[in-house]
């Protein structure tokens, strides 16, 4: 394989703004205004009070009317593992996802995942998702979690639909990404995952702040993982880097400290980019944020350009491109590491059901 490529002249480009700018992602519409709104001190979210109010009135009422019986809960005949956030935005589910099905996997489970499938076409029925299946079609996280783990995967907006189908497809225990407030499906096991830096926001509910649910939703899951952070009591601290980078085409690796003191274009079109930028940063590269809405894309050909600045990208916004050779495109794949008691916690809660 070739060695990480290196830049033969002093190039003069830039993309966005060089990270270490105070807001980096302010360059991404309405998300950066949104961003700016609720971890911001901004006097409009105190007007959007009254319909925050509402939101959560509604909410309340849903999650509710669920446990009352009100409306029907399905079980599946196999244990469930939702993972999930109540705000808004990228905390680092789908790498815990990933974790869990590896973890799950060497426990002796036949584990599979669930996912809306952001990103991609409505499917009518649940879809088994394909390796070589494209990102338009099931969405970016599903196609990453079906090629880093090779579990069966089913996108479908009725994730008790696509649950039963991995049922079918001989699955033993199904792991839902993204699937907390989901509450038509019943489950065994309930983990929430913070953003460490960002954590609650302003604290406030949509569209006020960035809370899907309130605070005090944390208090009712089995887990509680705090994304590179300060954790509270009972959390835990979910610890996270950039392994080995690869080229797009496959054809070389790179080390991060290969690239330490240059110029690269950052691509991340995930919930919150700036974790991605930091990364990258404390590595010792000089980042150029490359603006993407979340699951969306840009054009690889005009940042090559002639600027002869490398580009590194997030494994989920790799599944989105073809093999791009004759300029470096670097995949950064996300490693994380929890501490042995949340693995115990996990297979202290399937134990429970599978003996039940």
């Amino acid at each position: 394989m070739r060695s990480c490529w290196r830049p033969t002249r002093t190039t003069h480009i830039f993309i966005g703004c060089s990270f270490g700018m105070k807001r980096p992602e302010a360059g991404r519409g309405p998300e950066g205004w949104l961003e700016a709104l609720w971890y911001g001190r901004s006097p409009l979210a105190w007007l959007l009070l009254p319909v925050a109010g509402l939101f959560r009135i509604a909410v309340g009422i849903r999650r509710r009317a669920y446990r009352a019986g009100w409306l029907r809960v399905h079980r599946l005949p196999v244990p469930v593992i939702v993972v999930g956030n109540i705000t808004v935005g990228g905390t680092g589910k789908t790498p815990v996802t990933a974790w869990l099905v590896e973890f799950c996997r060497a426990a002796g489970y036949r584990p599979g995942v669930v996912s809306r499938g952001y990103g991609g076409r409505p499917a009518i029925k649940p879809r088994l998702v394909s390796p070589t299946d494209k990102a338009d079609d099931v969405g970016d996280e599903p196609l990453l979690l079906c090629r880093l783990t090779g579990a069966p995967v089913c996108v479908h907006a009725d994730r008790v639909a696509a649950g039963q189908r991995l049922v079918e497809a001989g699955v033993n225990v199904v792991i839902a990404d993204d699937g907390l407030q989901h509450y038509r499906l019943y489950r065994d096991v309930e983990i929430a995952v913070l953003d460490g830096q960002r954590q609650l926001g302003n604290g406030f509910m949509l569209p006020a702040g960035p809370l899907r649910e309130p605070a005090g939703r944390l208090n009712d899951v089995d887990l509680v993982l705090v994304n590179a952070g300060p954790a509270g009591p009972g959390q835990f601290v979910l610890q996270s880097g950039i392994g080995r980078l690869r080229a797009l085409d496959g054809s070389a690796t790179c080390t991060l400290d290969a690239l330490r003191g240059q110029r690269v274009q950052a691509v991340a079109g995930i919930g919150n980019p700036t974790r991605f930028y930091a990364q990258l940063a404390a590595a010792g590269l000089e980042v150029l944020p490359v603006p993407v809405p979340d699951h969306g894309r840009v054009d690889l050909e005009l940042l090559r350009g002639e600027s002869k600045v490398p580009i590194v990208m997030t494994e989920k916004d790799a599944v989105k491109y073809p093999p791009f050779s004759g300029f470096p495109v670097w995949v950064a794949p996300l490693e994380i590491n929890l501490p042995p008691e949340v693995g115990a916690r996990v297979l202290e809660h399937l134990s429970r059901v599978k003996t039940s």
